[in-house]
């Protein structure tokens, strides 16, 4: 089986902006810089002859290169605990419609709709249970509210294999594919 999910790679001088910003929050597992990406839409796990179709059916989607900046960061919960922090990115306009054309090939190719609202986001960290809601956590968004950038392109949807291993997540690109 593989776990599968489509992608967009901040440019490196980006990435070296999210983590400047990472840091004083007991507990939180701060995403490496090889793990740092904005999700287009999770797949999940499929066998061999789907992933192939969908490599197939990825190659097919044709969209701008989305321009998009930092704004601002957030919190994700769970049943009332934060469970990761993020980095918002804007506009989402151009993000929600490559989502749309991603998750339409998909469905072609005979997986389930994403059902799921799309916010786009590049996440920073991982907070376990027992991290509660530490003061600490809003904290770090207050003092990272205004984070912003300069625009930046995302040329190239990428296809990732996510492996769970003891110390969380790591990710490898398998295949990418330049946007016009």
């Amino acid at each position: 089986m593989h776990r599968l999910f489509v992608a967009l790679r901040p440019p490196l001088a980006i990435r070296g902006a999210l983590a400047a910003v990472q840091g004083e929050v007991p507990h939180a597992r701060w995403q490496e810089d090889d793990q740092l990406h904005l999700t287009v839409r999770y797949i999940g796990e499929v066998e061999r002859p789907a992933a192939e179709d969908i490599a197939l059916a990825l190659g097919q989607v044709c969209a701008p290169a989305p321009t998009v900046a930092l704004a601002g960061v957030g919190a994700f919960d769970k049943q009332g605990r934060v469970d990761a922090l993020w980095a918002g990115v804007a506009p989402h306009d151009a993000l929600a419609a490559l989502h749309r054309k991603v998750d339409q090939a998909l469905v072609r190719v005979g997986l389930e709709p994403e059902r799921r609202a799309y916010l786009p986001h590049i996440t920073l960290a991982r907070l376990p249970r027992s991290a509660g809601n530490d003061p600490a956590i809003e904290q770090w968004r207050a003092r990272n509210a205004a984070l912003t950038s300069e625009p930046f392109g995302l040329d190239a949807l990428i296809l990732y294999e996510s492996r769970l291993g003891r110390d969380g997540a790591s990710y490898q690109a398998v295949m990418r594919f330049p946007m016009d």
